[in-house]
């Protein structure tokens, strides 16, 4: 089969384009190179949770936050080799929903994961959004925070419209720069050990008045949020240039990057500057770099990371962004969601309604969570939101290994008996699942509150499904890979 484009014009078929399992031709334009994908990954995690969550890391763990990153990033990257192992399959958009619908061929359960991943995108897109916000005010203070948030969801949109190629090169580019400011926390942390003025018991300090162990998941619970993020990749799939091979390598490579340099700052950020000044901040980084550690002027050095770190979260946002889009877009052709998100504009080749109605919806979480702020409910936008995010990414990440080991069964194999596409190991996934697991029990009991948030998200989920059964013309998009093909 060949693409849209290729039909069109004449031109050889892309074999790309053509899915072993015999999927429909896409739309959407495969220009995604490894060596983008790479950075589309490194990027997408290093601005999600580094800038914006260590404080409250540190809030909950002490002296030795930084053991919170480390666990979250081995349970995230373990998870990152099942879609790694799923994508090598399956590489079309609708990430994990589309396994799970393969997997299962359960029309209800692809309905529930599909809603579960918009919906944690669209409240991690609100977290870092507010978390914008917090660094913008640090330049300049004068606008209201929630006008901030909200252009910012507003501009974000309209890049992505513009096209996937410059989203990703915008991505790209602005890993360049985020890299440079965490670079930056850690030049600070090695000019203060080597005047010898760190603290190294603080390392290994857990500030905390409970027991260590449910302090360090507690951490872990919040730190998680820095790696979702990884899972967005598999929702441009359909956008890479040959997956099967640039997929693992950019991700697990990505995501294993990101994890390094998520631990070294976190120890850099705890010797630097003490537990309990990091835990107060919206902004905590700012307060590394305010440590006065380095000889240069303390106000200079704070708008300039307060800048970078803003690019840092747009980055991410941005990869949100298009995460929601192409979600929408592949599961309208599943006849999951109405077809109306399955448009792609005439000249820009971008899903333009599922990127209107994808703001619309963050926007209205923003605003929600500053309607309670003003009528004086105690609320932390940007940890409430990121709780929420972290509770829909571990039920998907759970039914994702899971869906692994099921799709196994029909996995292709070489004449010598070994599977044609990257194989996790086993022991991994199954480590990967229990910790997951876990984690997802600890923070649904530690904070039930979530819930409500999370049943609000689920409620726009079960509208769009009644819409796409009401009124939906069944059968429209659907190919050889919709979900009665999935269910035999």
């Amino acid at each position: 089969m060949t693409t849209a484009a290729s039909t069109s014009s004449g031109a050889t078929p892309d074999p790309a384009s053509s899915m072993s399992d015999g999927a429909p031709p896409s739309e959407l334009k495969r220009s995604i190179t490894g060596r983008l994908l790479f950075f589309y990954v490194l990027g997408d995690v290093l601005g999600s949770g580094i800038y914006v969550l260590i404080g409250a890391v540190a809030g909950e763990v002490g002296g030795a936050f930084w053991l919170a990153f480390l666990v979250g990033v081995a349970i995230a990257t373990i998870t990152g080799t099942a879609y790694a192992e799923l994508v090598t399959r399956l590489p079309q958009a609708a990430g994990a929903a589309l396994f799970v619908s393969k997997a299962f061929g359960n029309r209800t359960l692809t309905f529930l994961v599909t809603v579960s991943m918009l919906s944690a995108s669209f409240a991690a897109s609100g977290s870092l959004a507010t978390g914008f916000a917090h660094y913008f005010d640090t330049v300049w203070s004068l606008p209201p925070a929630i006008l901030i948030s909200l252009g910012f969801v507003v501009l974000l949109t309209i890049v992505n419209f513009i096209g996937i190629t410059e989203s990703a090169v915008a991505t790209m580019i602005m890993t360049f720069v985020e890299v440079a400011g965490l670079a930056f926390i850690l030049l600070i942390g090695v000019v203060h050990v080597g005047r010898g003025d760190a603290d190294f018991a603080r390392l290994t300090d857990f500030s905390t008045d409970g027991n260590e162990i449910f302090a360090l998941v507690a951490g872990v619970a919040l730190a998680f949020f820095a790696m979702t993020g990884f899972e967005n990749a598999a929702n441009v799939a359909e956008e890479v240039v040959e997956p099967q091979r640039n997929f693992p390598r950019a991700l697990v490579g990505g995501m294993v990057c990101a994890g390094v340099i998520y631990v070294l700052v976190a120890m850099a950020a705890s010797l630097v500057v003490d537990v309990r000044q990091l835990a107060a901040s919206d902004a905590a980084l700012i307060e590394v770099v305010e440590a006065g550690v380095l000889p240069l002027s303390i106000s200079v050095l704070s708008v300039v990371f307060a800048i970078i770190a803003m690019i840092a979260i747009g980055n991410t946002t941005l990869v949100a962004v298009v995460t929601q889009s192409r979600i929408l877009y592949g599961m309208a052709r599943e006849d999951v969601v109405p077809g109306v998100f399955g448009v792609v504009h005439r000249t820009r080749r971008s899903p333009w309604v599922a990127l209107v109605f994808s703001s619309g919806v963050v926007s209205t979480l923003l605003l929600v969570g500053w309607g309670l702020s003003q009528a004086g409910v105690s609320l932390d936008v940007v940890e409430r939101l990121a709780t929420v995010t972290v509770v829909f990414t571990l039920f998907i990440y759970s039914l994702v290994i899971v869906s692994t080991f099921r799709l196994r069964e029909s996995a292709p194999l070489d004449a010598d008996g070994r599977s044609e596409t990257y194989r996790a190991p086993t022991p991994l996934l199954i480590l990967g699942l229990v910790g997951n697991l876990t984690l997802l029990a600890y923070v649904v009991i530690d904070d039930p509150g979530s819930l409500a948030w999370v049943a609000g998200l689920l409620a726009l989920g079960v509208a769009l499904f009644a819409i796409e059964r009401t009124v939906g013309r069944q059968g429209e998009h659907r190919g050889p890979t919709g979900l009665d093909a999935a269910s035999g």
